[in-house]
Order: structure tokens, then sequence, then C-alpha cells
């Protein structure tokens, strides 16, 4: 592709960002170019979020059945596995993993919600009470 013809679609940045693509300028010569976007590329990133979101929202519908402790919905939220998760907390991963079960989450102590909290960025009133925070959204 020649620097001339890179694609400069609007799309899920508005602007706020380029990315860098290489295309061949007069010379013949690779040189970076940046691009605020390309349609298909946007497409696809939207129907990536699209899946993201969705499974979000189940993982909320876990939370709020009893199934999974909050901690789980957070770490879907904030695109994290669980070894990311522990690494984060600085816990060993069948900790995080036991914590995913509400009867075990609901007897962890403040240090240690608080420790979720601060990874996930929110309050820890918010973690400790799932089911309000999600009515005050």
């Amino acid at each position: 592709m020649k620097k001339k013809e890179v694609p400069q679609d609007e799309g899920l940045m508005e602007g706020r960002f380029e990315d860098v693509c290489y295309a061949l300028d007069d010379n013949g010569n690779y040189v970076a170019v940046l691009s605020k976007g390309w349609s298909p590329k946007n497409e696809a990133m939207l129907q990536a979020w699209d899946v993201i979101h969705e499974k979000v929202e189940n993982v909320r519908q876990e939370v709020l059945s009893g199934k999974i402790s909050p901690i789980g919905y957070y770490m879907e939220k904030n695109l994290m596995d669980l070894k990311l998760l522990a690494d984060y907390v600085g816990l060993p991963k069948r900790k995080v993993r036991k914590h995913l079960q509400p009867e075990k989450f609901a007897q962890l102590g403040d240090d240690i919600l608080q420790r979720y909290a601060d990874t996930f960025e929110i309050h820890l009133e918010d973690l400790k009470n799932f089911r309000e925070t999600l009515t005050k959204s």
C-alpha cells in the first residue's frame, strides 16, 4: 500500500488515537504512517466489544443468582484471568479461585477485600454490597 492510500476512517477512538501503519513512500521505501482507522478493523473491534459486554452481563447474572462471587464480575469486567488477578492482589491462584465461591467470599475480611477493590479501582463498599451497587448505576 502506498503512503497516500493508508485508510483514514474515523472509528472507535474518534481521533483520540492513531494507529501506526507501514506503507511505501514515493521512493519505494517503507515508512511509518499514522492512520485514524480502517472501517473493517473498526467493525471487527465493535464486534469484539459486543462479545466482551455479553460475557460481562452473563457473569453479572451468575453473581446475582449466587453462583459466583462479585470478584468474578469485576475480574471479567476488567478483562482479567485468574492468574492476572492473583498477581495483582498478591495471592496464589488457588486462593483467588476459592474467593470466587460466594460462601468463601462472604468470609473474607476487609483487608483482603480492600486488595481486590484497589485492584478493580472500586470502593470497598461497592465490592461488599454488589447488589446495591448495581442499582446505583
